[in-house]
C-alpha cells in the first residue's frame, strides 16, 4: 500500500508504472466518507481500500460490503477485517432490476453515501445508477475507453498494445463508458501472458482505487458537505 504522500509517480522497479493524476496530498473529509463496496471475486481491492483507511490515507468508513457469490474471497476478507458484509445472491433475483433494488435498499439501510464497484461481475441498471447518481464508481482493468467489457486483459494482449493498465470511472448505463477519474498504466512485456499482465495490473489497481475514491469524494462533498484540502 502506498504512503499517504506519493509524488514520485515512478515505482522503484523496472519497468515503471504511472498513475494519473499523480498520488499526492490526500484530501481530508469531515466527516469521513461513508462508502459501500460491491465485489464478486477475491476482494483484494476491498482490502486495498481497507488498508488505505486504516493507514489514514483515505478518510472513509467502509459501511457495507455486498457480495453476490456466497463463496467469494471478498466475503472471507470482510469477515477477517471486520467489515460489515451482506450476501445478495443474483441467482435469487429474476431480473437485474430486482437485484439492484435489493442493493439500493441495503446500502441505504447502512447509511452509504457513495458506492465503489471493486470487481463486481454483474451489469448494473438505472435502478442503482440513479439511486447513487454521480456517486457510483467502478474499477476496470484497461485504459478506458480501450477494451471495455469482459476479458480486458485478453483483449489487450490480442490487440498487441504496448501499454495496458486500469481505470476508475463513473458508472453510467453504457458499460465502461462513464467519465474517467484516474488511470494507472503498465507496460506490456514481450514475455507477458494473461496471468502475468493481470498480476501487474492488479498491483496498480490496489494503488489506484483508494486514490481515485478520494478524488471522487472531493466532488461528492462539494455538493453540501465540508471538504478540507490536506
Amino acid at each position: 500500500m502506498p504512503a499517504c504522500s506519493d509524488t514520485s509517480q515512478i515505482l522503484e522497479q523496472d519497468p515503471p508504472e504511472l498513475i494519473v493524476p499523480a498520488i499526492g496530498a490526500w484530501p481530508q473529509f469531515s466527516p469521513p466518507l461513508r462508502i459501500g463496496v460491491m465485489a464478486s471475486g477475491s476482494g483484494s481491492n476491498l482490502e486495498a481500500l481497507y488498508k488505505a483507511t486504516s493507514e489514514g490515507c483515505l478518510e472513509a468508513s467502509l459501511q457495507l460490503l455486498i457480495v453476490n457469490n456466497p463463496r467469494c474471497g471478498a466475503r472471507e476478507r470482510a469477515e477477517r477485517l471486520q467489515i460489515p458484509c451482506q450476501l445478495i445472491d443474483h441467482r435469487q433475483h429474476s431480473t437485474r432490476e430486482s437485484l439492484d433494488h435489493a442493493l439500493v435498499s441495503a446500502f441505504r439501510a447502512a447509511d452509504v453515501e457513495a458506492v465503489v464497484m471493486a470487481g463486481w461481475m454483474r451489469i448494473v441498471t438505472p435502478v442503482l445508477i440513479d439511486a447513487y447518481a454521480g456517486r457510483l464508481i467502478n474499477l476496470h482493468p484497461s485504459l478506458l475507453p480501450a477494451f471495455k467489457g469482459l476479458d480486458a486483459v485478453g483483449q489487450a494482449l490480442a490487440t498487441g498494445v504496448r501499454i495496458a493498465g486500469c481505470s476508475v470511472h463513473h458508472v453510467q448505463a453504457d458499460v465502461d463508458s462513464g467519465a474517467v477519474i484516474a488511470q494507472a498504466a503498465v507496460p506490456v512485456l514481450a514475455s507477458d501472458d494473461a496471468a502475468t499482465l493481470a498480476r501487474r495490473i492488479q498491483r496498480q489497481e490496489h494503488r489506484l482505487l483508494p486514490w481515485a475514491t478520494a478524488l471522487a469524494g472531493v466532488e461528492w462533498r462539494r455538493k453540501g458537505q465540508a471538504f478540507v484540502q490536506g
